[in-house]
């Protein structure tokens, strides 16, 4: 299948982003440049359109957008065709975000699974509010990778139906989607997305037990024959069942963070110009609705441990990466020598920067 084609991943995307022309799809750190031609324009919204429909939306319906950017222009300029209105609130401010449902009287909510999550909390924690006032009758996940029983746990909180659906993370555009948790995916068109192996650019050789999908030339117009590695990984055998396994996983340079792909080697340019950074853990976890990043940065020498100057200075250059909120911790210990950094994803997400070493 595609004999021949191109295989690129977000870096190549990325680095590509100075040449690349027309409507151009940016992740916040701009490590993704995805093109943008008329096709790929019609497609991205008759498909995002057509998983709002799959959820239940329709022309009676108001939707509110509470997703970042690029996804968030796209996801409502495609409700707005489905539905009778259609808003985009951006994901930050819980309470903004309660008052714009209020005041559209708002009947849908798409939103990523922590940010409903955490919305959900603060309604009952902060607010004291009741989830069922707001009348949603649906609510989209899509974004990220929901932690177990997130479908139905806001389905009874809010009396909403509440669908998932897997988008492209290059820009946004849905292209399966599911009604419970146990569920494959459905997709919303044949032969946009695949399962590959994870060293191996061939969609024809067998990938397993784990893969990681990808999309397929027929997934895009204007970048020609190229896959396109998602970074996305599942889990492929018997037991999965039929159709489209739904990502259980991350693999490769990029870290899913509170719904942003986070590169990894940018983290490394950037502490790298540092001088006495040794190196660094990034640790990834989920102690409640939401991501939490913590960045412990060791010295190779004592003096730099406790310098408030060498601590912001790596806070500002991980603020000028990446829109996610990163912590930043120093070591007690120092390190004369340099030695390899590392992530530690407590949620069980990312498998690891070198998709060879993934078993």
């Amino acid at each position: 299948m595609t004999p021949g084609a191109r295989w690129l991943t977000r870096d190549d995307l990325g680095a590509a982003g100075h040449s690349a022309t027309g409507l151009l799809l940016v992740s916040p750190d701009a490590s993704s440049v995805l093109p943008m031609g008329p096709d790929d324009r019609a497609a991205a919204s008759a498909l995002t359109g057509a998983a709002l429909r799959a959820a239940g939306v329709g022309e009676r319906d108001r939707v509110v957008v509470a997703l970042a950017e690029p996804a968030g222009a796209l996801w409502t300029a495609a409700a707005a065709d489905v539905a009778a209105a259609a808003a985009c609130t951006g994901p930050r401010g819980r309470m903004r975000l309660h008052h714009a449902l209020s005041a559209l009287k708002a009947t849908t909510l798409v939103s990523t699974p922590t940010g409903a999550m955490d919305f959900l909390a603060r309604l009952h924690l902060e607010f004291l509010l009741d989830p069922l006032d707001l009348s949603l009758r649906t609510i989209v996940l899509t974004g990220e990778i929901a932690s177990k029983r997130t479908i139905g746990h806001l389905a009874g909180e809010f009396g909403a139906r509440v669908t998932e659906v897997l988008a492209s993370p290059f820009g946004g555009t849905a292209l399966a989607w599911r009604a419970a948790e146990d569920d494959p995916l459905t997709p919303l068109a044949g032969g946009l997305l695949a399962p590959a192996p994870l060293t191996k650019d061939d969609l024809s050789a067998p990938a397993g037990p784990l893969a990681e999908l990808v999309l397929t030339p027929q997934g895009h117009a204007t970048l020609g024959d190229a896959v396109l590695r998602t970074g996305l990984v599942a889990g492929i055998g018997p037991e999965h069942g039929p159709g489209v396994p739904a990502p259980a996983h991350t693999a490769g340079e990029h870290v899913l963070v509170r719904g942003v792909w986070l590169a990894l080697p940018r983290v490394d340019k950037a502490l790298a110009k540092l001088d006495g950074v040794a190196g660094w853990e990034l640790a990834i976890s989920r102690p409640g609705t939401l991501d939490a990043a913590a960045l412990t940065v060791t010295f190779t020498r004592e003096s730099l441990v406790a310098n408030p100057m060498w601590r912001s200075r790596i806070e500002q250059a991980l603020r000028a990466l990446t829109p996610v909120s990163i912590d930043v911790e120093i070591a007690g210990n120092v390190s004369e020598a340099p030695f390899p950094a590392t992530v530690t994803d407590l949620r069980g997400h990312h498998l690891g920067r070198d998709r060879a070493l993934i078993t």
